[in-house]
């Protein structure tokens, strides 16, 4: 099954950490872009960072200085170590990749999010 899982999320306070980390299957063969979003709630799902196949990196504004996006493409994984969170970062992380998948073409996948909570 061609899925991407995710895990690493949870409750922290203000100015603490946290690492998230997803998975992708090994049924998809070849992973372009993977990448973080997140959606608030009441708010559009929005642009985290990303990270391409040759690990150039992009990142929202919101998030440079503080989040450091990673991949082990020997294991078809994706990290995101989040430092100096703060309450505004809260809300559900999805990871993302553009993949080729063993039924054939190139398709977009998300995991199925995780919940990541700052208190102030």
């Amino acid at each position: 099954q061609e899925q991407l899982v995710e895990s690493g999320g949870g409750l922290v306070q203000a100015g603490g950490s946290l690492r998230l980390s997803c998975a992708a299957s090994r049924s998809i063969l070849s992973i372009n872009v993977m990448g973080w979003y997140r959606q608030a709630p009441g708010k559009q799902r929005e642009l985290v960072a990303t990270i391409s196949s040759g690990t150039n990196t992009d990142y929202a504004d919101s998030v440079k200085g503080r989040f450091a996006i990673s991949r082990d493409n020997t294991r078809n994984t994706v990290y995101l170590q989040m430092n100096s969170l703060e309450p505004e970062d809260t809300g559900v992380y999805y990871c993302y990749a553009r993949g080729f998948g063993a039924r054939g073409g190139w398709y977009d996948y998300w995991g199925q999010g995780t919940q990541v909570t700052v208190s102030s």
